[in-house]
């Protein structure tokens, strides 16, 4: 099962970002006066007395028109309470309760999963009783926090984390594959979703899933059990209109703390455009198995025959650094090629737990590093690397162990993952590469 989430909610400028940063121990969220600002997604994890649960900050997400306001925030809210496992509702003491605060409350009050009033900006005890009239809104965890001097948050996370239902250890130690498919709305994961499950009479049964009001599938194939990540394509949301992105980026957030491969569907017609890439930075980011499937290749594929090749070939362009995920060219509708991408899946996740012997990584990679060693840093000292191995349970991780190891450039780290992909393969694997001083 996956990581708990915790969503942050309420009106503009009442510092649910401060929070966000504070409880994150980062700067991710954009903090200013004016409201409206964080207009992304953010998402982060903290960590409390052993647990750890994933925290997503809605700030600033409304637009600036006064109408918009109870609208989007409605909306989000609505979405919060449907995906998140624990709310945290952010209003300001100073304002006192607003007509929009109200809004907000009333809708917290039809869910039965752990609310809490933070009445943020009681810097200092003497503003300890701005929470009173709080109570007003009949939910019982009501808290006077200081987001920005961090006064009280304790209190709050004690009782967070036990009001949290936090997984058991029996999903994260199944073997079978799991798999997650996502990408931006309508560009047909539920369409590859279905067409999967409906393969040679496929037995589908559902199982507990990442979220305790959502199912996963599996997917018998050829014997083999394989779990089919629930993702945002595959309930339809008919009430969500103002805040679709929100709605698709905290279900898949949900998907990849599941999945050991991620399929990221893109529109052949349109190529990776913002939000595609958002998605593969974050997969990335958690180490996952990534494919990159052109989905509705059925209208393009009647071109020019390099077209193929060319689309590759800018989304390569496009990704930079991220040069080695696999792209296959699929229709969810014809069932073109997508059963190549479980077997694609497959192989993926044998090389995301493939263990190079350390005798074999010394052999080769100390010779390449030989015959293209380190630059000396800028003061003139010398990076002798001296031995590598790998370590990592869930994915690859790699280790160089060498003189004056914090002097590394990035460049170089770059080229040492790519010529530990060009011996030993590693496609659509993120690995991370780390040096040790010696």
């Amino acid at each position: 099962m996956a990581t708990p989430l915790v969503v942050i909610v309420g009106r503009p400028n009442v510092g649910k970002s401060t929070l966000f940063n504070r409880l994150t121990k980062s700067k991710l969220s954009i903090v200013d006066d004016q409201s409206g600002v964080t207009r992304d997604r953010i998402n982060g994890e903290v960590e409390w007395n052993g647990k750890i649960f994933r925290l997503m900050d809605t700030g600033g997400y409304v637009k600036l028109s006064d109408d918009k306001f109870e609208i989007a925030i409605k909306e989000q809210v609505e979405i919060a309470i449907e995906e998140a496992d624990a709310l945290l509702f952010v209003t300001d003491g100073r304002d006192g309760i607003t007509p929009l605060d109200d809004e907000v409350a009333r809708l917290l009050r039809t869910t039965k999963k752990p609310t809490f009033i933070l009445v943020n900006k009681a810097d200092t005890a003497s503003f300890e009783n701005d929470k009173l009239e709080f109570y007003s809104f009949g939910l019982d965890n009501v808290f006077d926090i200081s987001a920005l001097n961090g006064r009280n948050i304790g209190d709050v996370l004690d009782e967070l984390v036990t009001a949290i239902n936090f997984p058991e250890n029996d999903f994260e130690n199944d073997d079978r594959l799991k798999i997650a498919i996502l990408g931006k709305p309508n560009v047909g994961k539920s369409s590859l979703t279905n067409a999967l499950l409906g393969f040679n009479r496929s037995i589908v049964t559902d199982i507990p899933g990442t979220t305790r009001d959502s199912l996963d599938s599996i997917l018998k194939y050829f014997g083999e059990e394989i779990v089919l990540v629930d993702t945002a394509g595959l309930r339809k949301r008919t009430k969500v209109k103002e805040n679709i992105e929100f709605y698709s980026t905290v279900r898949t957030l949900r998907a990849l703390a599941s999945c050991d491969v991620a399929i990221i569907m893109i529109d052949a017609q349109t190529g990776i455009e913002n939000q595609d890439q958002k998605i593969i930075d974050e997969a990335v980011r958690r180490r996952k198995g990534i494919i990159l499937a052109a989905n509705k290749w059925d209208l393009v594929e009647n071109k020019e025959t390099n077209t193929a090749k060319e689309f590759e070939a800018n989304i390569q362009g496009m990704l930079g650094g991220i040069n080695y995920l696999p792209v296959i060219f699929i229709s969810a509708l014809t069932k073109q090629r997508i059963y190549k991408v479980i077997d694609l899946a497959k192989e993926i996740q044998v090389d995301r737990l493939k263990k190079i012997p350390t005798s074999k990584l010394n052999d080769v990679l100390l010779e390449d590093i030989r015959r293209n060693p380190p630059p000396a840093t800028k003061r003139g000292k010398e990076i002798n690397i001296k031995f590598i191995t790998q370590v990592g349970e869930k994915y690859p991780i790699f280790l160089f162990f060498c003189r004056n190891a914090k002097d590394m450039p990035e460049h170089y780290r770059r080229y040492l993952e790519n010529r530990i992909r060009a011996n030993f393969g590693f496609a659509g694997v993120p690995i991370t590469v780390s040096f040790k001083e010696k």
